[in-house]
């Protein structure tokens, strides 16, 4: 998704003016190069700012339905500033970068984005209302059509170049049917309206190919 720096960068201001003080905490311009500066990586190719773009979209969608869309919308921001591909410490350490830049904002939302971000490493359910939904806001792709979904996995598969494929594959297929085992694909109605059919069309599909099983018929 193509991201207007300038929308992108006056909406980060906006949000960054209305949730923390600076000082303490740096501006909203230093922490927006900080970001930019992460995300923009020459070895980013999906994890990126579009990435983030992609999920402000989905976020602008249900955003009246959340509980505290500030938080959920920072964690947006945060939530894969760090990232180094197969590392399960991402997620932790985006969440200890996000600690780092916040000294200015009330602890309570500190916290709660902090859990927010941690959401998005998708070992369980998320349990709790704003998590369930940044959830499906970062899986969101799933629901894509299947042109764009294995689009965006070879962006992926080019993040894991230094991965031999039968490791890559491995891991993607542990991944997938962990998701598969989900009772449903996304955690709420929002999302299970919009995405549901093609996000577990998509999974189906996408598990034949890397395991070489014959696709299973389409539920219905």
């Amino acid at each position: 998704m193509t991201t207007d720096p300038h929308a992108a960068a006056n909406r980060f201001h906006a949000l960054w003016r209305r949730c923390v003080r600076s000082p303490p905490s740096p501006d909203a311009n230093a922490v927006y190069a900080e970001l930019c500066g992460l995300l923009g990586a020459q070895s980013r190719y999906f994890h990126n700012l579009g990435h983030v773009s992609e999920c402000l979209r989905h976020f602008d969608e249900v955003a009246t339905w959340l509980d505290e869309p500030d938080a959920v919308e920072l964690a947006l921001w945060f939530h894969d500033a760090v990232y180094e591909p197969g590392n399960p410490a991402n997620e932790r350490r985006s969440a200890e970068l996000f600690i780092r830049c916040s000294q200015g904002a009330q602890p309570l939302l500190r916290r709660r984005v902090c859990g927010l971000i941690l959401a998005t490493r998708h070992g369980v359910v998320a349990r709790g209302h704003d998590r369930r939904y940044i959830e499906d806001i970062d899986l969101a792709g799933f629901g894509a059509s299947w042109e764009e979904f294995m689009h965006n996995g070879d962006l992926l598969r080019i993040e894991f170049a230094g991965q031999f494929d039968a490791g890559y594959s491995a891991g993607q297929v542990a991944f997938l049917e962990r998701l598969r085992r989900r009772p449903t694909f996304f955690a709420t109605d929002a999302f299970r309206a919009r995405y549901e059919a093609n996000a577990q069309d998509n999974l189906r599909r996408l598990l034949a190919l890397r395991t070489g099983e014959s696709l299973p018929p389409t539920p219905g």
